[in-house]
């Protein structure tokens, strides 16, 4: 394939606005390093607020020609769009193991899963107009409800899962008449942002309809945030950082579409094949190196198979080939993403250890790889259970009831996913039930996400709801026009 004309030797070196690539205004760039061998292969824009600002500005200016074209030839645009990401799967396979770490399943998988969000907002019509003839004050009036786009849509995406984690933003948003701005974390610029601007370009979307600027969050978050062009502000990532977010997006009166942090309770009853329990509590664990916000950061294991929980989740932890997975497909298991996250780790697991817990294997390795790590002996309260850690740790927690379990799953501020094994169908029901948590898996891990089913979180793991319908009604404003067909009497004036 041909270098397109943005791109120079070092790699991506421009931002996206209103259908030119061209230059930060900082005239900076910042260096991607793949997190396997620490060194840089590309270097991007560091993009200023007033590069966010011409992106927004582009966007606005954009938006009602976008939003007046007919439905179909909108979506001419998006499966265009589908197919350009289709037809580079391999390449966009490689981007994410060199730019993020990603083994190669995971990656192929948030590949397949991007496509279909695009597939999906080709089939995920907006509401008809509603007609309603009878009024509840006054007599021959027709009231319609309409459901039109929101405008502009900005979105901040992160690093864990960067391609997916703006499409299922970025798709249905423009399906539906919106346009976007989009600001990938400064970790995974390419695969989270440049490559989709590239994709619409490729599409031949009209000009300002797609917008990307990268560039530090500490330095361009605030403004992409509390702009006051956008109406909807779609952001995942920490809880800590979406408070800042919520807030600079109220104070613009936009509503923040938010999806926040975990700490995901995998329940393991004592009747189960305690195998293939322990072979789902390994991939909840260690998918992507625990890098997840849906992962499983909890084992509440029963005290009657738990000895031997632990002992096979050992074994599959033990079982992965760590490795740098750009260089070699078949490894499972690659490395965190940055010092920070390397940093993190270790504390939670050093505290854990300090707090009564026994570290059965794992921990770190060297540069950015933290292996597959199962503390046993743990309490709810100690810093790697009580803590969302984002990385390749498993405390195995004892129970005893399902009344424990519900106490201990609920014991957090999160509420984002949860996972129960138990072979009584019935009863694993009735403890989901009584999980908080917005998405509760039974006899399967909860790293999972469909097109057809809402995404999200109760308590601090965010607001609104990701995918199909559920995502529309966050896309789209509701309008109510009146009309009145006969002369009515005004008390009021004579």
């Amino acid at each position: 394939m041909a270098t397109p004309e943005h791109e120079t030797e070092t790699g991506w070196d421009r931002i996206y606005v209103d259908g030119e690539w061209r230059e930060a205004s900082s005239g900076e760039t910042i260096p991607v390093e793949n997190p396997a061998t620490r060194e840089a292969f590309a270097d991007v824009p560091a993009g200023t607020e007033a590069d966010v600002d011409a992106a927004y500005e582009a966007a606005a200016a954009a938006q009602p020609e976008w939003a007046a074209l007919e439905r179909e030839e909108r979506l001419e645009y998006v499966e265009a769009a589908k197919d350009a990401l289709q037809e580079r799967y391999d390449e966009v396979v490689g981007l994410l193991a060199q730019e993020g770490g990603s083994a190669a399943g995971k990656a192929g998988g948030e590949v397949a899963i991007s496509v279909s969000d695009f597939r999906t907002a080709l089939t995920e019509e907006p509401p008809a107009d509603e007609e309603r003839d009878s009024a509840f004050f006054g007599e021959s009036k027709t009231h319609h409800i309409v459901r039109e786009p929101v405008g502009v849509v900005g979105i901040i995406s992160p690093w864990n899962y960067p391609l997916h984690l703006s499409t299922r933003a970025l798709a249905p948003a423009l399906a539906l008449g919106n346009t976007v701005v989009l600001k990938p974390a400064s970790d995974t610029p390419i695969t989270g942002g440049l490559l989709l601007a590239e994709i619409a370009e490729e599409a031949g979307f009209p000009d300002g309809v797609v917008n990307v600027v990268t560039g530090r969050g500490s330095e361009i978050g605030d403004q992409m945030a509390g702009h006051p062009i956008p109406r909807v502000l779609s952001f995942t990532g920490s809880t800590d950082v979406g408070r800042s977010v919520a807030s600079q997006a109220g104070s613009s009166i936009t509503l923040p579409a938010l999806e926040l942090g975990g700490n995901a309770p995998n329940v393991v009853t004592e009747d189960v094949d305690v195998e293939r329990a322990a072979k789902i509590g390994a991939v909840g664990s260690f998918t992507h190196q625990g890098q997840v916000c849906i992962s499983v950061n909890r084992h509440l294991v029963h005290e009657d198979v738990y000895d031997e929980y632990v002992d096979l989740l050992v074994e599959h932890a033990e079982s992965l080939k760590i490795g740098d997975p750009s260089a070699d497909p078949s490894v499972d298991f690659g490395p965190v993403v940055n010092e920070s996250q390397r940093g993190d780790l270790i504390e939670f697991v050093e505290r854990s250890v300090e707090q009564g817990a026994t570290l059965e294997t794992g921990g770190h390795d060297e540069e950015l790889f933290f292996r597959p790590t199962v503390l046993s002996d743990a309490t709810n309260d100690m810093a790697a259970a009580c803590n969302e850690h984002f990385g390749p740790v498993a405390p195995v927690i004892p129970i005893s009831d399902d009344e424990e379990a519900v106490e201990l799953a609920n014991d957090t501020e999160y509420g984002l996913s949860a996972a129960i094994q138990c072979d009584d169908v019935e009863r694993a029901r009735r403890l989901a039930d009584q999980i908080d948590a917005g998405m509760v898996h039974i006899n399967d891990h909860p790293i999972q996400d469909e097109p057809n089913a809402p995404f999200g979180g109760m308590k601090q793991s965010g607001l609104g709801r990701y995918n199909g319908e559920w995502i529309v009604d966050e896309l789209l404003e509701t309008k109510w026009i009146s009309v009145q067909h006969e002369e009515r009497d005004y008390d009021l004036v004579d």
